[in-house]
């Protein structure tokens, strides 16, 4: 097993997300608190130990001013004074960006424990909602002006990937169907109660942007998650089996998509270069990946830049199952964003989550037997921001 490139041994010692779902009742504040009380709830941890916070802006997607100063509201909540603390953003990658800062803290003597938390609600596409995430994603004279969306935006990656590779709309289906089988086995997941869906429910439903279909989108909904990093003797104090901080990589590729300079290659190949390298590990030695997947066409594209999948081969592997439920790599075990609900500004948690339970043997009916190493990439803006993580047992 490789050792950490960081000090002190880092470690997701505690990981705790609340039910996706609508929490009309709540503001952005409520939601943080709401987290904060489940992960209490689940981790009885006293909040001493905790010398650093860090938190995404409250309201990001809702509010006309979000909480840039999130951090300092939740310290006076816990009533900590940390070490080390600061509000931060980078879209969906934001909470892999937090693991890795967290791992340079503790890593580096400025905290012992990192309390990394994130809540979020999804704008309703009513009432100007869809049109001011499109203004915020678009470039003003090369893409909003004509009238961008999101789901549009994604698939003119998608669309160019089919030309490149042959990609098929069967084969994006197939994602789709592979997180709603492990959906159905999470019992949090949005969409367990519907049940299975096939190939041809994905490429039968409504329409949305060529070449997606409503099952290609991923959920909107509200939810939050926290997690704590820690050095590697609190880590063992906490849980018997802490997910290590292996490697961690992050790369800038672009900001509005008309900017990417290949449509195929978003930055994740760099960002997994770097923590791969960082863990002193290889793609083959991964035995469980969690890719943001806010369309079907993202895990196909970043199995193949993390190096996970041979480029042009990622439809092919999800329509031979290979990341379903007994697959030969288990990909998005709690159902991704495509089943289990995109978190609104918290949507870049739930991979994290779910890495660091399966690598610490909690993820109940979905667990992988021989979970010792997992893969987690996740993206910020319009695939632009890339953190990937390593996250791994120890002897």
């Amino acid at each position: 097993m490789s050792r950490s490139p960081f000090d002190h041994e880092p470690a997701i010692a505690a990981a705790t997300e609340i039910p996706p779902g609508r929490y009309p009742e709540f503001d952005a504040l409520n939601m943080y608190e709401a987290v904060m009380r489940a992960f209490i709830g689940k981790w009885p941890l006293d909040p001493s130990i905790v010398d650093g916070l860090l938190a995404a802006p409250a309201g990001m997607a809702v509010a006309k001013t979000p909480d840039i100063f999130t951090h300092e509201t939740l310290a006076d909540s816990l009533g900590i004074h940390p070490t080390f603390s600061e509000t931060l953003n980078a879209g969906g990658a934001t909470y892999g960006f937090m693991a890795q800062r967290a791992a340079w803290a503790v890593s580096n003597g400025l905290a012992k424990a990192v309390l990394c938390i994130g809540a979020g609600k999804f704008p309703k596409v009513g009432g100007g909602g869809g049109e001011a995430m499109a203004r915020m994603v678009s470039h003003p004279d090369f893409e909003f002006i004509y009238g961008s969306f999101i789901p549009a935006l994604y698939a003119l990656s998608a669309r160019r990937h089919m030309h490149e590779y042959g990609t098929t709309r069967e084969q994006l289906a197939s994602v789709a169907v592979s997180s709603r089988d492990w959906a159905l086995l999470h019992p949090d997941a949005l969409m367990r109660s519907k049940g299975p869906i096939t190939i041809a429910d994905v490429i039968n439903s409504r329409p949305i942007a060529e070449p997606f279909n409503l099952l290609d989108c991923s959920i909107p909904c509200d939810g939050g998650a926290a997690f704590i990093v820690a050095r590697g003797e609190i880590a063992r104090s906490i849980t018997a089996q802490p997910a290590y901080l292996l490697g961690a990589g992050e790369y800038h590729d672009h900001g509005p998509v008309s900017q990417a300079r290949d449509f195929t290659s978003m930055g994740a190949r760099e960002s997994a270069r770097r923590a791969f390298q960082g863990a002193g590990l290889k793609p083959a030695d991964v035995h469980v990946a969690e890719i943001y997947d806010a369309f079907t066409m993202n895990p196909i594209m970043f199995l193949e830049e993390t190096g996970l999948v041979p480029a042009g081969r990622g439809g092919a592997f999800f329509l031979e199952g290979r990341g379903a439920p007994g697959g030969s790599l288990p990909v998005n075990t709690y159902g991704g964003l495509l089943s289990f609900g995109h978190t609104g500004d918290a949507s870049g948690m739930s991979m994290i989550i779910e890495g660091a339970l399966q690598v610490m043997g909690l993820g109940g009916e979905r667990q992988i037997a021989d979970a010792d190493i997992a893969l987690v990439h996740s993206y910020g803006n319009m695939m632009s921001e890339h953190s990937t993580l390593i996250l791994g047992r120890k002897p």
